[in-house]
């Protein structure tokens, strides 16, 4: 039986690490007045929607990694606060979500995420100085990696996992889970290595991301600390609450 368990959790994980919604998710003008939808070609030729909030004279511009679960959709009470802050905001979807072409892989996501910054770069003209990333849970993963091959001027993970063995063991103990992930997200690692500042955020009640988790992570980066008293993994709080809010806004300096 232990046998079957553990091949049907090999032959299915990744439903069960990535839970993408599909679209249409609507315009990004519906979202905020000059709202853009932007297309991202990732370098393995996939054309990626997501929506682009160009802020005026906008001191730094936030390429936002959602976590592992719906599409962008669910991010835009943050793209709102975070405009309002006087900060552009960059929202993509991965592969798979929000009816982008592809199926979601770590792999993968560290090209959609690429493409996302070469498109802040290059399009919209931003920086690389200029450039915040800010990664939720499972994307915390994807942005750390990609700040070790490109340094932003600041990095800010929310409900950080060590890696996802890691939180694995949490949820399924009586699993090899080291031994049959496809996929690694090696949040703690990859922090290790990054030259820019790095803020993480977290919940204290958190049920999905155990705190110590988030507290490893930040100590592996030697990363500034903002916990939220009392907030779960998926409150409102850690979405757009005026905490985590600030510390984006902290790290892109103002």
């Amino acid at each position: 039986m232990a046998l079957v368990v553990g091949g049907g959790a090999f032959a299915f994980q990744r439903k069960l690490v990535f839970l993408p919604s599909g679209g249409p998710v609507g315009d990004a003008s519906a979202v905020l007045p000059g709202g853009r939808d932007v297309t991202l070609v990732t370098v393995d030729g996939l054309r990626l929607t997501a929506w682009h909030f160009a802020v005026p004279s906008a001191r730094a511009a936030v390429l936002v990694a959602p976590g592992n679960a719906g599409n962008r959709a669910l991010r835009a009470p943050l793209a709102r606060a975070l405009t309002a802050r006087g900060l552009s905001v960059l929202l993509l979807d991965y592969r798979g979500y929000g009816g982008n072409p592809g199926d979601p892989t770590e792999a993968g996501l560290a090209l959609d995420v690429r493409a996302a910054r070469e498109f802040l770069v290059r399009d919209a003209a931003v920086p690389p100085d200029r450039l915040v990333y800010f990664g939720e849970s499972l994307g915390s993963a994807v942005v750390a990696e990609l700040a070790v091959e490109h340094p932003p001027a600041a990095l800010v993970l929310r409900s950080p996992f060590v890696d996802l063995a890691a939180v694995g063991r949490v949820h399924y103990p009586f699993l090899p889970v080291r031994w049959l992930l496809l996929d690694e997200f090696a949040t703690a690692a990859h922090v290790a290595r990054v030259r820019a500042p790095v803020t993480v955020v977290h919940g204290t009640s958190d049920t999905i991301v155990p705190p110590d988790q988030s507290r490893a992570v930040a100590s592996a980066a030697g990363a500034r600390v903002v916990e939220v008293a009392g907030a779960d993994h998926n409150d409102r709080a850690l979405l757009d609450g005026p905490e985590l809010v600030d510390a984006i806004a902290a790290a892109a300096g103002g």
